[in-house]
């Protein structure tokens, strides 16, 4: 029960990072110095889909699982969760590398805008 527990835990974790990631930078829009957490975040998880690693989370979640007696999956949180969600096929690195392209354009496209409303606060 408690591996079990602290599986959903970490699942909850990574779900929330890899949100966070995605459209963190509409939290920035608001809190500009959230840009501090959330500018490496991406980095990290666009390092993580660039270069085909598996985010630690993942294999950490398996283990817990393994130790509840349930059935671990393979491949990472990404394919496994994300992925299944969004495609019938299994995740492949060209698909990897998209979603990577997709995430750094979305925060480019934000912290545009940021750096756009910040030039506008500082000439008024």
């Amino acid at each position: 029960m408690l591996y079990r527990a602290a599986a959903d835990a970490v699942l909850l974790l990574h779900l929330a990072f890899v949100a966070f990631v995605v459209l963190g930078g509409f939290l920035v829009l608001r809190w500009p110095t959230l840009a501090w957490a959330h500018l490496p975040a991406v980095a990290w998880g666009a390092l993580i889909e660039f270069s085909g690693w598996i985010c630690p989370l993942t294999p950490l979640e398996i283990a817990l699982r393994h130790g509840a007696g349930d059935a671990a999956y393979t491949g990472d949180f990404v394919e496994h969760y994300i992925v299944a969600l969004l495609y019938p096929e299994s995740l492949t690195r060209d698909v990897q590398i998209m979603l990577g392209i997709a995430v750094v354009l979305l925060n480019a496209i934000i912290y545009g805008a940021v750096l756009r409303q910040q030039h506008r606060r500082h000439r008024a």
